[in-house]
């Protein structure tokens, strides 16, 4: 594996400025250094080099693509792999883009010996440790044998804290366009805060994979 300085410079060669300042808004964290380079590049840089994750994860966090990286390679392993390193992903984790687009593949086919970790960050104090377990269930879990699993969780979930509050909603709208009748019941319930509960309905509304009498439906249990 090439030193970092090397790979830094890399990155660099195919940094663009004005996505830089494009990408750095949406982040809305003025605090992470980003370099400007696009996602489909740094997936491929993540493939190139996935054989020597362990030195790219040695290298310094001092710029959001290098992060991206480490995390997108992580999340190419095998699940063992992928668990030994879990942790110290999870605590790289800063931003809502980073969070989302660390989705390791290897938890579809594990998904019952992952949700031990699921639980564990979802009651951990931190908010995109939060939001990890939230995109988690909603990448790989969305199916009737977890519904209710997902909905415990989501309640438990620390949703005055911004991205888990948006993590929660955008769950909880996939649960209706997937499973209308069950998630209705669920937000019939009321055991959600105001605010997400308004915010489920309006991202699930936003779907065109739900019929107008749903969605005029759902636009009436707003609270």
């Amino acid at each position: 594996m090439k030193p970092y300085q090397e790979f830094l410079n890399e990155l660099k060669a195919v940094a663009e400025p004005e996505y830089r300042d494009f990408h750095k808004k949406l982040l809305k964290n003025d605090k992470i250094n980003v370099l400007g380079v696009r996602v489909p590049i740094l997936k491929r840089l993540a493939k190139k080099y996935v054989t020597a994750v362990d030195d790219l994860l040695s290298y310094p966090d001092e710029f959001y693509e290098v992060t991206f990286v480490k995390l997108s390679a992580v999340a190419l392993l095998e699940y063992d792999a992928f668990i030994a390193r879990l942790e110290g992903c999870v605590k790289l984790i800063d931003n809502w883009a980073t969070c989302d687009c660390f989705a390791p593949g290897c938890i579809r086919y594990n998904r019952d010996k992952f949700m031990p970790y699921i639980r564990k960050y979802a009651a951990a104090p931190g908010e995109f440790g939060q939001r990890f377990a939230l995109t988690t269930l909603l990448h790989f879990y969305v199916d009737g044998q977890y519904l209710e699993t997902i909905f415990a969780i989501v309640e438990r979930c620390d949703t005055s804290k911004y991205y888990v509050h948006m993590a929660a909603a955008w769950l909880i709208a996939e649960t209706l366009v997937k499973h209308y009748e069950r998630a209705v019941g669920f937000l019939s319930d009321n055991s959600l805060d105001k605010k997400t509960h308004n915010k489920a309905i309006q991202k699930a509304c936003e779907s065109f994979r739900l019929s107008n009498d749903r969605k005029n439906y759902l636009k009436g249990m707003k609270r």
